[in-house]
């Protein structure tokens, strides 16, 4: 089930799956990994860093405030009365 070549590692969802199921493994384990566990951790991480590092080339990252959460309609509720 493992993925053992970069070449093939072209989603970066496939990658965080991974590395979740990582994360469960080095739970599961005592929080340790082997040394390959710990090797292919350290891969995927660099890979993720730089599907990252891509996505802010590209202006496909959004680096600001977040706006998550925020009611857009009481800008409209403020507007003073005629």
């Amino acid at each position: 089930h493992c993925i053992t070549t970069t070449h093939t590692m072209n989603n970066s969802s496939q990658i965080l799956r991974e590395l979740q199921d990582l994360k469960k493994t080095w739970k599961v384990q005592n929080f340790n990994l082997t040394a390959s566990q710990q090797a292919r951790y350290d891969e995927l991480m660099g890979l993720r860093k730089a599907f990252i590092q891509h996505w802010k080339e590209t202006d496909r990252v959004w680096i600001g405030p977040s706006n998550a959460g925020k009611n857009f309609e009481k800008e409209e509720e403020n507007v003073a009365p005629n």
